[in-house]
């Protein structure tokens, strides 16, 4: 008895082989994995593919799970803090709250959007994955803000696509360390696996091409609040980038930030905020523009670096 899979590849899967990716999205061994591609029982956009090929990102895995490997689970349990910002027959638009994963994903056991909404009552998309039915794009655990979760078949068509073609604008505030010099300005810089550390992302002459445009807003002394607006979206985009400028997401202890600064400023997370979110509607083909303002450690935190 074997259960069929499908799912598209996550973004943050680009270039891996493919039993490193399975073994990553189904909690396998790499053994078993290549097992599983050796007997020809997994595809990629319909072809037939070997252990050490590579995937990339969007295309559709199918996979044959030996015995009655289940989905991951989608717990309908209400996210404290996450609310509702706009909603319709086509899409629901929520400001995400610290520590929320958008989805269920293997090892993580903590609360999600998709769940969260399932909790209020809320029918989504049945397009994707079982356990990302509906996303269209994701934020960080640690990162707050922003996302819109398509409701009908059509909104998450067109979200995807648009999401892919680069026409939304994402807009996110954060604090970094120092002050960027220039003041105004685009990191063009390609970004791909860690070669260290398999968790971290990093710029590398091999990753995909990942673009970044910033402005300080506010300059403090140890410090400085930017606007960012991403046209690609890379995992951890914004956290490398800055990271690789050594001028890292205050508090973000992952990519080099200083420890002593995050714990004068009581931030347990970086200070990183998605802050609007503008598309054309899916149905109306009207532009939409959706505003968070900033969590509550983000704002306590830019009070303490703005004491004299």
């Amino acid at each position: 008895m074997t259960d069929l899979r499908t799912l598209p590849v996550p973004d943050g899967l680009e270039g891996e082989r493919v039993d490193a990716a399975l073994a990553r999205l189904f909690g396998l061994s790499r053994t078993k994995a290549a097992e599983l591609a050796a007997g020809g029982q997994v595809r990629v956009d319909g072809a037939t593919v070997g252990k050490s090929d590579r995937v990339s990102a969007g295309s559709l895995l199918e996979v044959e799970l030996p015995g009655a490997a289940p989905a991951l689970e989608v717990v309908a349990e209400p996210v404290p803090g996450m609310r509702v910002v706009f909603d319709d027959d086509d899409l629901v638009v929520v400001d995400k709250p610290v520590g929320v994963a958008a989805h269920p994903s293997p090892g993580w056991t903590g609360t999600t959007v998709v769940g969260g909404l399932a909790a209020a009552g809320y029918r989504i998309s049945t397009s994707g994955a079982a356990e990302r039915q509906g996303v269209v794009h994701r934020l960080d655990v640690g990162t707050s803000g922003l996302m819109v979760v398509a409701k009908s078949e059509h909104a998450y068509t067109v979200l995807k696509r648009a999401f892919k073609e680069r026409t939304v604008d994402k807009t996110y505030h954060a604090v970094v360390q120092g002050l960027p010099d220039p003041l105004r300005g685009t990191i063009d810089a390609p970004i791909g696996r860690h070669p260290g550390h398999a968790y971290k992302w990093a710029v590398t002459e091999a990753g995909k091409p990942s673009i970044t445009h910033y402005e300080v807003l506010e300059a403090f002394r140890a410090a400085s609040l930017v606007e960012v607006h991403l046209e690609t979206g890379r995992t951890h985009q914004i956290r490398v980038h800055f990271s690789a400028l050594r001028h890292p997401c205050v508090a973000d202890l992952t990519y080099g930030a200083d420890p002593t600064l995050a714990a004068r400023l009581g931030l347990t997370r970086q200070w990183l905020h998605a802050v609007r979110l503008g598309f054309e509607h899916p149905s109306t083909g009207r532009p939409v523009l959706f505003e968070s303002p900033y969590a509550d450690d983000l704002v306590a935190a830019l009070e303490v670096l703005s004491a004299p």
